[in-house]
């Protein structure tokens, strides 16, 4: 693994990618929460919709809390290597304990030095969010408060829009930035609509919340949670690309696995 964790090529890639990664308007795409170490549900994903018509979206979180973080990591960037347009790894907060270290860290306290800087070196590497051309965003927090969809290329790590999209919570409730809890930052419906609407997005696809309602804002944002880590139920969502617009959450395929 350490060879592939340090791989030139698969850095290259997403560099190319950049921060943003636009889908084209073919297939499906399958968006996939936090898994977190559930390794079972990765391999359900890809046993089920890892062919030809689907995109597969993970949306951050691939390691800590789970037994099996190390696999299900390693695993994931070797798929990303070898199908890079078919697998679609956004950054969530425990892809980043180096720029911003937290607690409880499983996976990222029992490497060794030089396995935390190879692990490291390309988790920062990772896209911050992926649109869709029919009106899906999905990041792993909270969409970024920028003027246009372009920005996202040329946020910073660590800067506060990054902090947006890999820490930030939502609550259901009026108002814009509400505050910072437990080193997160809150936003509430304001936020919500000024920024989808700055990013001419309808529909938000997302993790980082387990215990957040799954549809909120009036139809248009998705909280989802792949993990046994969290929940005894593990769900997905599926997007159709070809379809001309997606307005609400009722218009994708919502799944447990």
């Amino acid at each position: 693994m350490k060879r592939m964790v340090n791989d030139e090529s698969l850095k290259k890639t997403l560099n190319r990618e950049g921060r943003l990664i636009r889908l084209p308007a073919k297939g499906k795409a399958v968006f996939v929460g936090d898994t977190h170490g559930d390794f079972e549900a990765t391999e359900t994903v890809f046993h089920r919709y890892f062919h030809s018509g689907y995109i597969l979206i993970f949306l951050g979180d691939y390691v800590d809390r789970g037994q099996y973080s190390r696999k299900n990591i390693e695993f994931l960037l070797e798929k990303k290597r070898d199908a890079p347009e078919q697998v679609i790894l956004l950054m969530g907060n425990h892809e980043t304990y180096s720029l911003l270290p937290f607690s409880p860290a499983d996976f990222w306290e029992g490497l060794s030095l030089e396995e935390e800087q190879s692990f490291s070196d390309i988790c920062q590497h990772l896209p911050f969010a992926a649109m869709t051309e029919n009106g899906l965003i999905a990041v792993h927090g909270v969409p970024p408060d920028v003027n246009t969809s372009d920005e996202i290329d040329y946020i910073q790590l660590v800067s506060e829009q990054w902090h947006q999209i890999a820490w930030g919570d939502f609550v259901e409730m009026p108002g814009d930035f509400l505050g910072n809890y437990r080193g997160r930052p809150v936003y509430g419906e304001d936020y919500f609509k000024r920024t989808m609407s700055l990013l001419k997005r309808t529909v938000l696809i997302r993790s980082h919340q387990p215990y957040i309602k799954p549809v909120i804002f009036n139809n248009r944002c998705l909280t989802l949670m792949t993990s046994h880590a969290y929940k005894p139920s593990r769900t997905i969502a599926i997007a159709d690309l070809e379809k001309r617009t997606i307005k609400t959450v009722g218009e994708l395929e919502i799944i447990k696995i």
